[in-house]
């Protein structure tokens, strides 16, 4: 396991130079490897530890659960940390010693759950046992002993549960206690578990040849369908979908193979630390950027402090490989100075790509500390997360996007098929770049903190952003929502307006604005990245919560701050009559900012909650026919200046701007802003949803049809009148200039298409 650490105690601990005393309760049943267990923490740890014993504590002998109370006590008292070497299989057995936890001593469990076929094995197998519970009738008592297990959990008093089902845990867990020094503690919470609440193995039975299970298993033990069912109910809505394999109910709810034991289980409504939402993220721009330590330190805090104030249920947890890495300790002298909630935030030693596996610690998503071109490769973690999360992730990443600049985030989603995921239960990878002070690498700031400093609290803003917004979209219930973080959090982008560093890379990717965080875009708008103003596919944190093709989804999801500005503008027109041509109670009019025709409006209502098309509802049928009447207004004004246009009205099926919008635009498409496939096809697809369509759905089903495939903006480019291929958007320009073959019939049906009266008569002919 690799090495790993929390923040010191507090302040004063390290002035004594002693960290708070530890109480281990060791959980299993007879031949689990509780007395291994303790022997090879004593024998390698730096820490000073007690092992008690209750088969040894009376001078050799087996003693008492008081001796040993007393014995804990004084080796506490001396500053010494205990294993208490015991069964502990039930709360009441357990109760005394938790009660020996003070605001000074912290109280953990270490449950060897390992299978009963296991135990039962080394039980009888052993010889010269200090309780003499060996040979034949070890068996007996194992089970006996298993049939009133009752595992521990944080309510009981505990700061700390670790749960080891197999060999590999328990070496794991063993790494962790071993190299715990005397200054280190442990983060609080439950870790390893995988079967809460097991009562009994009925697997015991199969193997001692019995065949019923005992009378009062029905009686102690919750095991019914319905409670199954309710928990896998409960893990399929939860904020953080984990994989199977590392999920409790789908361990509940499967058969294990061979000789495993059947295990059966009780719903907990505890909440354990598997439960919160977690972050774990790498220091940004200190290692090869070559940050100032001290400076990052305080951009960390600030920006630590200013998420967990507002964000209640979720955790952040600063990660490093070494234990004498200068940034975490930086980080925890200063978090101790600022009494920062060490449930919230705190530092971990270890490898960022196998907290779970090598350090018990679950986290929802890990950060990246990426490059520009968001690439593999390089060193540190970029290095190791594309590593550990295999090609799936590079694929996955490229959907979204190809380039990240300094300052900003990028949330992917990790593929149930990435080792990342089915191992560690990684959800999402956030990709974050922050500011460059090493003249060796691309767009060195030059030692410029005042403008590096900006930068790291923007990248860390991003960052934190970014993850709120994976609980967000998914239905995390926070305590404190994501917008109110968003809208107090103030993200300057002046670095970003225009003032790209001059003859970078960045600058040849034409990334000219750029809004909150960079996964609000998928790679489906990357034509758009300097016209945030138009639409295009959503990105699939968006579209996640739409199935293709089905009416009545609702889209929940969080937009950028650049997504936001058509909703400003609708709900606060005032502040924007120099840009809109039109304003009413109902609807405000203005022109694209990079129409893609030479006539391009936007009609924008003004209702609160109708972000896109998937909100609409029979509710809103008036709204929609006066957004209609509206852009027809304008339409056949245009037509009267110039016979020649012909316009359409609908909407984008999945837009990339929030608050409901009616395109109005001509169908010439001669613009300098009409640059890719993906703006073509935004128009030209399914995609577009006609309005008159659009409200006759509404009309008879009370949702409209939302089109949002893949494929759609990604089809070969088409003329929109002949259906003749071309090979790119200049020759398919070319064409649509000389193009004089009529409309296809579909789109001179039902009045899809606006037409000056003399073009519709030679239409009709």
């Amino acid at each position: 396991m690799d090495e790993m650490e929390c923040e010191p105690t507090s302040k004063e601990d390290e002035e004594e130079g002693q960290g708070k005393p530890i109480v281990v309760l060791l959980v299993g049943a007879p031949g689990s490897g509780k007395s291994t267990f303790c022997e090879d923490v004593i024998r390698s740890s730096t820490r000073p530890w007690v092992r008690v014993c209750q088969d040894t504590i009376g001078k050799g002998r087996a003693g008492t659960k008081s001796q040993c109370l007393n014995s804990a006590m004084s080796a506490l008292n001396d500053g010494k940390s205990v294993f208490i070497d015991r069964c502990n299989l039930d709360r009441e057995q357990r109760t005394e010693f938790v009660k020996l936890g003070t605001p000074l001593v912290e109280i953990h469990a270490v449950v060897l759950d390992l299978p009963a076929k296991l135990c039962i094995s080394r039980s009888v197998k052993r010889t010269g046992h200090e309780g003499n519970l060996q040979g034949g009738k070890a068996a007996a008592v194992v089970n006996r002993m298993l049939q009133k297990k009752e595992l521990p959990k944080l309510s009981e008093g505990f700061h700390r549960i670790t749960f080891c089902q197999n060999d590999s845990d328990v070496k794991a867990t063993l790494n962790t206690y071993t190299s715990l020094s005397q200054l280190d503690s442990l983060p609080s919470g439950c870790f390893g578990q995988k079967n809460p609440d097991t009562k009994i193995q009925l697997g015991i039975m199969k193997f001692l040849k019995k065949v019923d299970a005992p009378v009062d298993v029905g009686a102690d033990v919750n095991c019914t369908n319905q409670a199954l069912s309710s928990q896998i109910t409960k893990e399929k809505d939860s904020c953080f979908k984990q994989p199977e394999d590392i999920s409790p109910s789908s361990a509940a709810a499967k058969k294990i193979k061979g000789d495993e034991d059947i295990v059966d289980h009780s719903f907990d409504e505890t909440v354990s630390s598997k439960d919160i939402p977690t972050l774990a993220f790498p220091s940004i721009s200190t290692a090869d950027f070559q940050f100032k330590h001290e400076t990052a330190a305080d951009i960390i805090l600030e920006k630590v402090e200013e998420f967990v104030n507002k964000v209640a249920n979720a955790r952040l947890v600063l990660v490093d490989l070494s234990h004498g890495s200068k940034i975490l300790s930086l980080v925890r002298a200063k978090a101790a100075e600022r009494n920062i909630d060490s449930n919230k935030f705190f530092t971990f030693v270890g490898d960022i790509t196998k907290l779970y596996s090598k350090g018990g610690l679950r986290c929802n998503a890990i950060a990246n500390a990426a490059n520009w071109r968001l690439k593999p490769g390089g060193g540190g973690t970029n290095a190791a997360i594309f590593s550990a999360a295999g090609p799936e992730l590079e694929v996955e990443t490229k959907r979204r996007a190809t380039s990240l600049i300094p300052g900003k985030a990028l949330v992917v989603p990790v593929p149930s098929t990435s080792p990342l995921f089915s191992r560690e239960g990684v959800t999402h990878v956030i990709h974050v770049l922050g500011p460059n002070m090493n003249p060796q690498r691309p767009n060195c700031l030059n030692n410029d903190y005042v403008k590096g400093s900006k930068v790291l609290r923007e990248a860390y803003t991003s960052l934190f952003e970014g993850f709120a917004s994976i609980g967000n979209a998914q239905g995390n219930l926070l305590e404190e929502s994501t917008e109110k973080l968003r809208s107090e959090v103030s993200v300057s982008q002046d670095h970003f307006k225009g003032h790209h560093i001059k003859n970078g890379p960045i600058n040849d990717q034409k990334i000219k604005r750029v809004g909150a965080y960079e996964s609000e875009r998928s790679k489906k708008c990357k034509g758009l990245e300097d016209e945030p103003e138009s639409d295009c596919a959503e990105s699939r944190d968006g579209r996640e919560n739409f199935n293709n093709k089905k009416i009545g989804k609702s889209m929940t999801k969080t937009w950028g701050s650049w997504a936001q500005s058509l909703y400003h503008i609708a709900m606060h027109p005032e502040k924007h009559k120099d840009n809109l041509i039109e304003i009413s109670d109902d609807v405000v009019v203005l022109n694209d900012l990079y129409p893609k025709a030479q006539r391009h409006l936007l009609v924008l209502a003004r209702s609160e909650g109708l972000d896109c098309l998937a909100d609409v509802g029979r509710e809103h049928l008036q709204l929609l026919r006066t957004m209609h009447t509206v852009g027809v207004k304008w339409a056949e004004k245009f037509i009267c200046e110039d016979e020649l246009l012909v316009f359409r009205l609908g909407y984008h099926s999945a837009p990339s701007m929030q608050q409901l919008h009616l395109h109005v635009i001509s169908q010439d498409f001669n613009s300098k802003h009409l640059k890719n496939k993906k703006h073509w096809n935004s128009f030209n697809s399914a995609f577009f949803r006609d309005s008159v369509d659009v409200i006759e759905e509404i009309t008879n089903n009370g949702r409209a049809t939302i089109r949002d495939e893949d494929n759609l903006l990604s089809m070969e480019l088409r003329c929109h009148r002949c259906r003749s291929a071309h090979p790119n958007i200049p020759r398919l320009k070319s064409h649509i200039s000389n193009c004089q073959a009529s409309f296809p019939p579909s789109l001179l049906r039902n009045d899809r298409l606006l037409l000056a009266p003399s073009s519709k008569s030679g239409s009709d002919s």
